[in-house]
């Protein structure tokens, strides 16, 4: 199933981008800087584009992980260029020598526009991108305008607050694996709790979103979530990125099934093979046997949270005990006690208990910051 259209139970949204009442009149006659990629979109026109047909001064685009287009690999060094349409330069985040655009990139422009299709979770990293920039242009004295969009996995909160102990590109801030928040919520609450400098922000709200009701996604966020279904169920297979198991990188369904060659009784088996977005996945060209998830229900996997069942599956079958795990695991999961109690032998169940009041704390923490019901 390809991604759908965007709806809210027969009210139709309009994402910040679409609102262009509130926030022209803070751009107009200012020079604009717009952290966008190809998600960046008002119907079938690019935000950017709509800009320089207002006659909006932009002075560059920056662009986060997987690039302006969206066909980069994950963590993939992303050189700057030049927009072939616009003629706009293209500063990359993820140039590899670089957390933010030089001073004399920082000085060219007066407004930071934020626009990003974010997915909802503490390592994906288009948040991380916007924090680093917030704490820019804070440095410089320069206004941010959050354009807000929905977030598809809004309607719970789940999985450890990050250990900060484990900081790093795939986690920044002691928030749950799954936040609940959109990008411009996350905006108001690292300003507001201390997480990021304090800056000129304006945050332009989604009309009519509910994070109880269901937003599907008009485009791919990136290249390994292509279906509405990976979406979903991103936060529990993305876990495996820090283990040997193959999570479906290098297949038409990734983040979907896992599996690994050495799985034993499973009818299903895949082999990722090297593609556009996937250009040396992990066990290439070897045949994984796992699990197929395509067929799981949306309302089930959404039921369900932040499942560490198939991790659990994964590592039992392979008996490998600590060899299972990468150091990355930690990174993702964000503490140190789920691979401990993983190899104890302890069930989901057990180790979901160990998160519950942390999680219940946060709601209560992130209250002050939340704009939608």
């Amino acid at each position: 199933m390809l991604l759908g259209t965007l709806c809210a139970c027969g009210q139709e949204l309009r994402v910040g981008a679409e609102r262009t009442e509130i926030y022209m009149p803070l751009i107009e006659g200012r020079r604009i800087a717009v952290l966008a990629n190809h998600t960046s979109l008002v119907g079938d026109e690019h935000l950017v584009d709509i800009l320089v047909l207002r006659g909006v001064d932009v002075a560059g685009i920056l662009s986060p992980e997987h690039g302006f287009r969206g066909n980069a690999d994950a963590g993939e060094k992303v050189a700057s260029t030049v927009d072939g349409k616009t003629g706009i330069p293209i500063w990359s985040l993820y140039d590899g020598r670089t957390l933010r655009p030089s001073d004399e990139h920082m000085r060219s422009f007066d407004v930071l526009l934020v626009d990003l299709q974010d997915v909802g979770l503490r390592f994906y990293t288009y948040y991380i991108s916007m924090l680093r920039m917030i704490d820019a242009c804070a440095e410089f004295g320069k206004q941010v305008v959050v354009l807000d969009r929905p977030n598809p996995n809004g309607m719970y909160v789940d999985g450890p607050v990050l250990d900060m102990r484990y900081k790093s590109g795939v986690g920044a801030l002691p928030i749950p694996v799954v936040h609940g928040m959109t990008l411009g919520e996350i905006a108001r609450m690292a300003i507001g709790e201390g997480w990021a400098k304090k800056v000129d922000l304006t945050v332009v709200p989604v009309r009519n979103y509910r994070r109880s009701r269901r937003y599907e996604l008009p485009v791919p966020p990136s290249p390994n979530l292509p279906t509405q279904h990976s979406v979903l169920l991103y936060p529990s297979l993305c876990l495996f990125e820090g283990t040997v198991v193959s999570l479906g990188r290098g297949t038409d369904f990734p983040f979907e099934v896992y599996g690994h060659p050495d799985m034993k009784g499973r009818t299903f088996s895949f082999t990722p093979q090297p593609r556009a977005g996937a250009k040396n996945p992990p066990l290439c060209g070897r045949l994984c046997y796992g699990v197929d998830l395509r067929g799981k229900a949306d309302d089930t996997i959404i039921a369900e949270g932040l499942n560490l069942e198939y991790l659990i599956d994964a590592y039992r079958d392979l008996d490998m005990g600590e060899a299972f795990f990468t150091p990355f695991f930690e990174k993702l999961i964000g503490v140190d006690y789920v691979r401990r109690m993983i190899m104890e032998g302890c069930d989901a169940d057990e180790i979901r208990a160990c998160w519950h009041d942390d999680v219940e704390k946060f709601k209560r923490q992130r209250r002050p910051y939340l704009l939608y019901e």
